[in-house]
């Protein structure tokens, strides 16, 4: 019995799939609102708001508390813009602009932290089917080369019967050496089992 492993097809957001490149996107973004920030508008402009975008991106990428160092960080940027650019800003001010950064990107990576968990989860129970109704299938495969074992040894033929009691063997060993080898089977993967010789 020859076990095979099909891999399945990656879905899901880009960011998940490539988090690296999303990563260095967000610090691009960061970096471009930074140097915005210095180069127009004061205080009464909104420029700040846009770094909900590199903090967002982040916390769908990373999780809870990537999102919320991502929202500290760019909370930090705003501080060292109003000194260095000797602006002021009431409490209600500072409130208004940090908060919200620091909420978003815990929130939204808390959210996607939830997501992720329970995407495995499904992924898992998946798994778990394919491998039940594969190994019903393989037992079944492994009943009909005993039944041929019976039959032939019960005619006569002890050689083909030998011959085919291993075969059963061999498919059994063969079955539980993939099942148990966890290092090639990912979250998802399927087993598609082939009866040797039958």
């Amino acid at each position: 019995m020859d076990v095979h492993i099909e891999r399945p097809v990656r879905h899901g957001p880009w960011f998940w799939a490539h988090p690296v490149p999303a990563l260095g996107i967000a610090v691009a973004l960061t970096a471009a609102i930074c140097a915005l920030r210095f180069a127009i508008g004061g205080v009464e402009d909104s420029i700040a708001n846009l770094y909900a975008l590199p903090v967002a991106l982040v916390a769908l990428t990373s999780g809870r508390r990537a999102g919320f160092a991502a929202g500290t960080i760019a909370s930090g940027l705003l501080v060292w813009w109003v000194f260095a650019a000797g602006e002021h800003l009431s409490w209600i001010g500072w409130t208004s602009r940090i908060i919200p950064l620091v909420l978003l990107g815990a929130l939204v990576g808390d959210a996607t932290g939830r997501i992720r968990a329970a995407d495995r989860t499904e992924r898992r129970a998946r798994r778990l089917e394919v491998l039940g109704r594969e190994t019903a299938e393989a037992h079944d495969s492994m009943m009909q080369h005993l039944a041929v074992t019976k039959w032939r040894l019960e005619s006569g033929e002890t050689e083909h019967g030998l011959d085919s009691l291993t075969a059963a063997m061999i498919d059994a060993q063969d079955l539980v050496r993939e099942l148990l080898d966890s290092s090639r089977i990912a979250p998802g993967d399927r087993l598609r089992s082939r009866s040797a010789g039958s």
